[in-house]
């Protein structure tokens, strides 16, 4: 069926469910649009063809040719029409598959109409920007290798992570530099892992290497390698991580901790991929895809003169912020099924109620992480199948006392008869200080300067409490 209304823009409803197309095209005439309509994946790619509308509404699950292989043929044909993918699935199952392939976004089933609405006029508006002029956006159309219908790495259907895998989908089939952002245990490797998966380099070296794991006066042989006689200690000839990572991927995590010197040497491999190794005076070149990841402000470290303008803008091509787990507790409960099922696949492990509230209401600040050992640590306490609030190791802040009490509410239990008040000022204080430690990576300074107590004090409260290892 076709409307006929030849003014507005016309919009193809693909979905093999006559009920749900009816309601589609229900909305979409209250809206004004046109419309045609299609109940497999072969009509849906044939209509597209002939009457070349403005957007495209195509589920996933359909006969003779699914909603995948439809985009694909579609986007080849016609490029610049934005496609929107709906299904009834859920977000681990095909979002970087259909945003690779080309989607304009996907909606999950049933949908907000306010939000599919607003989907559809955000497509809308981009086609005829397309349209007005003349040229066809390359990242609308993301060529790739087929991906698998999901990421078992990857686990989150928040707002945020939604987000984080629409645009991991279009980043991943190209070449572009990668900057990943997020405290430590966000799970920026994660994600470094999953494009560097997804990409066309996927069969090719994946070279990994934690910029601040490496003393300094060692890291720019790691990169770059050196020649015999070098340096003391360098007693025969070594190859780099970028020339052995050639025509793949490198990743260079806590690329914040990377000396100046040494940024030097980087800026000059992303502008042309061209090194030398350390004590050598031939020029090698490299075809790698850099994949940079930080737990630091970058933009602060520039005004602080620790890290190169130039270098942080080139490596800022497209920038991917990971979400602290405090900003998605709403994805805790499957984070923890998916931990249950890592390390105890053999057995089905519950979390009660009142257990997994605390979970989620924890604020987690060694993230994704930190999670992944408590529930490590809470299999070894549970008693049988079931975690309960007893078998949570949680941190001081919202630790739970002996009788299944928190310590925030322990002073209020009727057979509080005894209050080991410095014992516990105590735990707070080395939670405290455990925490800001971790948020400061290690820099006792700043540490110091966020709990606003001098140094000096810091540094006793570290001895006292075996706080050495930061």
């Amino acid at each position: 069926m076709v409307t006929d209304n030849t003014h507005s823009p016309l919009i193809l409803v693909a979905d093999d469910e006559a009920a749900m197309r009816a309601n589609i095209i229900d909305l979409l005439s209250d809206e004004g649009y046109n419309f045609i309509e299609a109940s497999n994946g072969n009509s849906a790619f044939e209509l597209a063809v002939s009457h070349e509308p403005d957007l495209i509404l195509l589920d996933i699950k359909m006969p003779k040719r699914n909603g995948i292989e439809a985009l694909r043929l579609i986007k080849e044909q016609l490029p610049e029409t934005p496609v929107i993918v709906f299904t009834a699935f859920g977000i681990s199952d095909y979002p970087i598959e259909t945003m690779k392939a080309g989607a304009f976004d996907y909606i999950e089933k049933p949908f907000d109409i306010d939000e599919f609405l607003d989907t559809i006029k955000r497509g809308l508006d981009q086609h005829l920007q397309v349209k007005k002029t003349k040229s066809v956006s390359d990242s609308a159309k993301i060529n790739g290798t087929p991906v698998p219908e999901s990421d078992d790495s990857f686990v989150g259907s928040s707002q945020n992570m939604k987000h984080i895998l629409k645009l991991v989908g279009k980043v991943a089939s190209t070449d572009t530099t990668v900057l990943l952002q997020g405290e430590s245990g966000t799970g920026k490797e994660v994600v470094a892992d999953i494009i560097q998966k997804h990409s066309p380099r996927a069969d090719k070296p994946y070279i990994k290497i934690n910029c601040g794991a490496i003393p300094e006066p060692l890291l720019e042989s790691e990169l770059f390698g050196h020649e015999e006689g070098a340096f003391t200690g360098a007693v025969k000839k070594r190859t780099g991580r970028f020339e052995l990572a050639d025509s793949g991927t490198i990743f260079l995590d806590e690329i914040n901790s990377m000396p100046v010197s040494t940024q030097v040497k980087l800026l000059r491999i992303i502008q042309n991929r061209t090194f030398e190794p350390v004590g050598s005076e031939t020029t090698k070149t490299t075809n790698i895809r850099i994949i940079a990841a930080t737990n630091a402000n970058l933009e602060q470290l520039v005004k602080e003169g620790k890290f190169r303008e130039d270098l942080y803008y080139r490596l800022e091509v497209m920038p991917i912020r990971i979400p602290a787990l405090r900003e998605h507790p709403e994805d805790i409960p499957q984070l923890v099924k998916h931990f249950l099922k890592r390390y105890m696949p053999s057995r089905e492990i519950l979390v009660s109620d009142d257990a997994m509230n605390k979970l989620q209401a924890h604020d987690w600040p060694g993230n994704v992480r930190e999670l992944e050992n408590v529930v490590q640590r809470a299999l070894v306490m549970a008693q049988g199948d079931l975690i309960t609030l007893d078998s949570l190791p949680l941190s001081t802040s919202q630790k739970i006392a002996d009788n299944g009490t928190a310590l925030s509410d322990l002073i209020d239990t009727e057979d509080a008869d005894r209050i080991p008040f410095n014992e516990i000022i105590a735990s707070v204080e080395k939670d405290l200080i455990s925490r800001a430690l971790d948020r400061c990576n290690g820099n006792k300074s700043k540490a110091a300067e966020m709990l606003e107590i001098n140094r000096r004090l810091l540094y006793a409260k570290i001895s006292k409490y075996g706080l050495d290892h930061f």
